[in-house]
């Protein structure tokens, strides 16, 4: 077993160190013992508690299947969860639980990825906006907020473009679509076919990977800022989605639209949040996105990396809440805030 961990090890540094347009460097492993009391602290409720086979569901878009769960019921406006690359649905499994008390939400696997079967055509981030969209027609959702992870934010602000009938308002957290058109796509999709070879791990090399905090740190410092803060039951179930079929052609996606002119047609209000030390997508594009979306606020995290939603659930959780209540967005765009306490 470990001799394969060893042999997928190199690829993925040097995928880290292709794609990465940041200057953010990895946190050294023993910073994790300063980091503060809320960097990995699990959001209430807990996401364990949930049974998640009962809220799994299967939908046919656009003549594929599409598996997404759907949980939780209120007077709230419904909730649409739009993951990254190489993600999942469980990318919000410390999101899910809380809003799913006032909410209707919805996370799915987008196609290619988790359990969605490849789309009919290529992968392109607008036809993954089409595709979400055609999902909530489906469910009848009406109006929604929508919130997407790197990836998954430029999906959600395309949505806003392309169908702004559905979107009350949007969550772009560490969000492609701005420095990353700018990255040379060979050897990008090089590094992504090198990738996969964690995905053809078996479900205990992946345990075996996550139960060791030298060997997460080594295989996921680029996302996560501390790895070893994260419990290693929810580390498994997001390292679990990588290597999906859908991978290369939507890396070569996300390097081949550029949508930055088109960004001032969201009329949605926007939170756009952010870590400071994400090496994947720089904090400048947070201010671009701000720059370029009329009605933003940006909230830039501490010591978090490039997935804030899984690093500090609760103030994630809490910024959302009052994106949904309509407080903080709403005014032409301002200076970023920059939150320092969990």
């Amino acid at each position: 077993m470990s001799s394969a961990i060893r042999a997928t090890r190199v690829p993925y540094g040097a995928m880290a160190r292709t794609f990465r347009p940041s200057k953010a460097r990895p946190a050294l492993p023993h910073a994790a013992a300063r980091a503060d009391a809320g960097y990995g602290a699990t959001a209430e409720p807990d996401w364990r508690d949930t049974d998640w086979r009962e809220h799994s569901r299967w939908a046919e878009v656009q003549g594929k299947r599409m598996n997404y769960i759907d949980v939780g019921t209120g007077d709230g406006p419904p909730i649409v969860f739009i993951h990254g690359l190489s993600g999942s649905w469980q990318n919000w499994l410390e999101n899910l639980p809380y809003f799913a008390q006032k909410h209707r939400c919805i996370a799915m696997d987008l196609p290619g990825f988790g359990y969605s079967e490849m789309p009919a055509e290529k992968i392109s981030i607008s036809g993954y906006a089409h595709q979400v969209d055609a999902l909530c027609d489906q469910l009848e959702l009406g109006k929604c907020i929508v919130v997407g992870n790197s990836m998954g934010g430029f999906v959600a602000a395309e949505l806003c473009i392309q169908h702004p009938q559905r979107v009350e308002s949007a969550c772009l957290a560490a969000a492609a679509g701005i420095s990353i058109t700018n990255l040379r796509r060979r050897p990008v999709l090089t590094a992504a076919r090198m990738v996969g070879a964690l995905g053809a791990a078996s479900a205990a090399q992946h345990r075996f990977i996550v139960a060791r905090p030298r060997l997460r740190w080594a295989f996921t410092n680029f996302v996560f800022r501390h790895p070893s803060r994260i419990a290693a039951d929810l580390m498994y179930e997001q390292v679990r989605g990588a290597g999906k079929p859908g991978m290369v052609d939507a890396l070569d996606a996300l390097t081949s639209y550029d949508f930055r002119e088109r960004l001032p047609e969201i009329e949605a209000p926007t939170l756009i949040v952010w870590g400071d030390s994400d090496m994947l997508v720089p904090t400048e594009d947070a201010h671009e996105f701000e720059r370029l979306i009329p009605q933003s606020r940006t909230v830039v995290l501490d010591d978090t990396g490039h997935v804030p939603m899984l690093e500090r659930p609760r103030t994630f959780n809490r910024l959302l809440d009052e994106l949904i209540e309509g407080r903080g967005v709403g005014a032409e765009t301002g200076p970023e805030e920059q939150v320092t306490a969990a």
